[in-house]
């Protein structure tokens, strides 16, 4: 093999730092925080802050490999600590505090981290988890000094840590598969597992990222993550913004409805991404509040099916264009996006729609996907053919932290749990996880189907559908739904809306009325409904 000439330059994430405050160095961030005014600057204070803040996880005895942990929100100090932990050659494992404290303080250990850097307002959460970190040396709240809580922990601030440091951080070069950040799983089946991102899976994923195929930027955007930094580094967007010289608007802790427009309004918000019970609040705020959407022009959703009424009243009332996006933290996470292709738009319009608002996206390079059935055959790329749906790619999986094995085949496939098809276009859609897959008299019925079809009833704000033991059936479905504030709807109403969309054996044997439990990243905890609803119809 004939070696190229060029330069080797490593792909490292500190290089996305100094790139955006060379290239565009007074594009502005935004940070909303949560008792303090709102925070504004630019990249190359950023960059300054993020080199004082390296210096001083050095001078408390961080270096190259080290694991340190953050608890904290969507704030400027949190984007600090994505380019200054792993750009000094440290790691940054970003703690989910939605997890359950056993669960927290398990990927803390697990991670080894020696430093914990939390949001003030955590500190509450931090002194309970305190007695079971052995290996953490160090507290530091997020905040200023006049700011920090008495308590139990003598925590140190932040901002006296990077007051004590100088600028100019020069930012080492090294081996840009070195790992960066350690994402972990949701743990909803078992303890979460760890996922160790490399600079190159980091920097490749932002690179595609903001290709126009995908979430399609431009320096005139505004982006406002409202996916949460702490999950799968928010889907690559504090990279993949400074890449691309979009102003950065992060929203702290407030998800809510008037929180968020309150930011679109003000700091002209034109694209935003997050699960889907985030934007269902926002949309049911616009209704209620008889406001518009602003500036906003895009929406990625992701995390679980995209309801297609959502969409396109979205759509059609607001003029804001909502694209679905699946990955999972084993993909970094993007694995793909529903944007349109001029193949797919010759098929006329409303073709184009459903497949846009019913498929979770195509094909994006550095992706490989397949399906496969059961004894590992590979299936056709028909739309209708489903099975085990297989990825590969440089910024997926191969092992988690601290395994023993691979987690991929020896060809390099790993299995991610769901079930999908992909059709003639190469858009895929998932038709359920394994594990949720009702399987009723031999015969399938698919639980996101029904649930998507549900969740458009008027008056439903998320619908839950789960396969529970039936003495006749095997399993049947059950659908409990979790209706709008002031919502009028019952039974009856729900089961005459289904009974002209579905199937007649698709009906649930139960539609039941409850709160719908949601996981720490946002998505319908499917574990804890079969547990609750185990023995619904048993008798």
């Amino acid at each position: 093999m004939l070696p190229g000439l060029m330069q080797t330059t490593p792909l490292l994430i500190s290089g996305i730092c100094r790139f955006a405050a060379t290239a565009h160095p007074e594009r502005e961030i935004v940070s909303r925080l949560v008792d303090e005014p709102i925070w504004r600057y630019d990249y190359a204070a950023m960059e300054k802050r993020a080199g004082r803040a390296a210096r001083a996880l050095a001078a408390l005895g961080i270096g190259p490999g080290d694991r340190v942990t953050s608890l904290a929100w969507n704030t400027h100090r949190h984007l600090e600590l994505f380019y200054g932990v792993t750009g000094m050659g440290a790691v940054l494992h970003t703690a989910n505090p939605r997890l359950s404290e056993a669960q927290i303080a398990y990927t803390i250990n697990h991670a080894g981290s020696r430093v914990l850097l939390f949001d003030a307002d955590m500190l509450d959460l931090v002194e309970r988890l305190r007695p079971h970190l052995g290996a953490v040396d160090h507290y530091v709240a997020l905040a200023p000094p006049e700011r920090l809580q008495s308590g139990a922990i003598a925590a140190i601030s932040y901002e006296s840590l990077l007051a004590a440091q100088e600028d100019g951080y020069e930012w080492p070069t090294f081996d840009e598969n070195s790992a960066a950040f350690l994402c972990y799983t949701s743990g909803t089946t078992g303890d979460p597992k760890g996922v160790l991102y490399s600079h190159r899976a980091v920097v490749l994923h932002a690179m595609i990222g903001g290709l126009n195929g995908a979430l399609g930027f431009s320096a005139f955007d505004v982006i406002m993550p409202c996916q949460s930094l702490y999950h799968a580094t928010a889907w690559g967007l504090p990279f993949i913004a400074p890449i691309n010289g979009c102003k950065l608007v992060l929203p702290g802790n407030r998800m809510d409805g008037a929180g968020l427009h309150e930011l679109v309004k003000a700091e002209g918000v034109t694209f935003s991404g997050g699960v889907p019970t985030i934007w269902t609040m926002y949309l049911s705020y616009l209704e209620q509040q008889g406001e518009d959407a602003g500036t906003l022009q895009r929406l990625v959703i992701g995390g679980s099916a995209v309801p297609r009424a959502m969409a396109e009243t979205f759509q059609r009332q607001f003029g804001v264009t909502v694209r679905q996006i699946w990955g999972m933290t084993e993909t970094a996470p993007i694995g793909v996006i529903a944007t349109p292709t001029p193949k797919l738009a010759a098929e006329g319009e409303a073709y184009l729609d459903e497949v846009i608002w019913t498929r979770q996206g195509r094909l994006q390079f550095g992706i490989e996907l397949k399906i496969v059935d059961e004894e590992g055959t590979e299936l056709p790329h028909d739309g209708e053919s489903s099975g085990a749906l297989l990825v590969r790619g440089p910024w997926c999986v191969r092992r988690y932290y601290r395994a023993e094995e691979d987690a991929v085949d020896a060809a390099g496939w790993f299995d991610t749990g769901d079930i999908a098809t992909i059709d003639r276009f190469g858009f895929m859609r998932i038709t359920d996880r394994k594990k949720d897959v009702i399987k009723s008299g031999g015969e399938w019925i698919s639980s996101i189907d029904l649930e998507n079809i549900a969740v458009a009833c008027p008056g439903v704000r998320i619908a839950a559908v789960v396969g529970v033991f039936h003495p006749k059936w095997e399993e049947r479905p059950v659908l409990v739904i979790e209706t709008h504030e002031d919502a009028a709807i019952g039974e009856a109403d729900v089961r005459d809306y289904l009974s002209t969309r579905i199937v007649k054996w698709w009906m649930p044997d139960a539609i039941l009325f409850a709160p719908v439990p949601l996981t720490a990243t946002g998505k319908i905890d499917k574990k804890v409904l079969r547990d609750q609803y185990k023995d619904h119809l048993a008798g």
